[in-house]
């Protein structure tokens, strides 16, 4: 019989060979069973840490903002039109570094309160730049929401940074919709260059924020 001394089980190092095996697997092929087995245990033994396969991404997903803000220091000088930015770049950077990033992302719960510090600075930002709470939350969710949209939509064309999915040659696309020049032509707008999309659909963002709220 073997003495060799595993490592605990927790909630932290799940989530972690999880997100280790997101990449290789995606979202549909990460089972519980195939997380026990990279940890060399049972899958009945995971369930004593999360009910489901959701609860299981939640935490997923609260270890990817765990690793996205660790280090970061927030800006004290930045504007609000910085900031939105900066965290929504950041946002994007964290999704992009694993297949499905997104999907794990959305709809998912935060299992603890490291949001809530980051939060608050954003919202305290904002308030003091003229905003009122509601308005300060409502910019801060719909510039969130559309960096989680982009980000899916991105990661359906290219599961990772260096893969495309097969079914978005541009050319292809172009034969088969002749009769639709336009459409045809829009499709270099929509599926290539997604870092200089990304960049102008965020500036359109802010921009309306600013014009809306009537906060320069």
């Amino acid at each position: 019989m073997s003495t060799e001394r595993r490592e605990p089980l927790d909630r932290r190092r799940v989530a972690d060979t999880a997100l280790r095996l997101l990449n290789d697997t995606g979202l549909d092929g990460l089972t519980l069973r195939a997380i026990a087995r990279e940890l060399d245990v049972k899958a009945p033994a995971l369930y004593w840490h999360f009910k489901d396969k959701q609860a299981l991404l939640d935490e997923m997903a609260t270890e990817m903002f765990r690793r996205m803000v660790a280090g970061t220091a927030l800006d004290p000088s930045d504007t609000w039109q910085d900031r939105l930015l900066k965290a929504n770049r950041g946002l994007r950077a964290a999704l992009l570094g694993y297949r499905d990033g997104a999907k794990v992302f959305s709809g998912s719960r935060f299992t603890g309160i490291e949001h809530a510090g980051p939060m608050e600075d954003n919202l305290r930002l904002l308030t003091g730049a003229g905003f009122t709470l509601a308005q300060a939350a409502r910019a801060l969710t719909t510039a969130y929401l559309y960096t989680l949209g982009f980000v899916t939509e991105e990661q359906g064309v290219r599961p990772l940074p260096d893969e495309r999915r097969e079914g978005y040659d541009m050319d292809e696309r172009a034969r088969l919709m002749t009769d639709f020049p336009l459409s045809a032509q829009a499709g270099a707008e929509i599926f290539e260059d997604y870092d200089r999309h990304f960049e102008e659909g965020l500036a359109l963002m802010i921009a309306g924020i600013g014009a809306r709220y009537g906060v320069s």
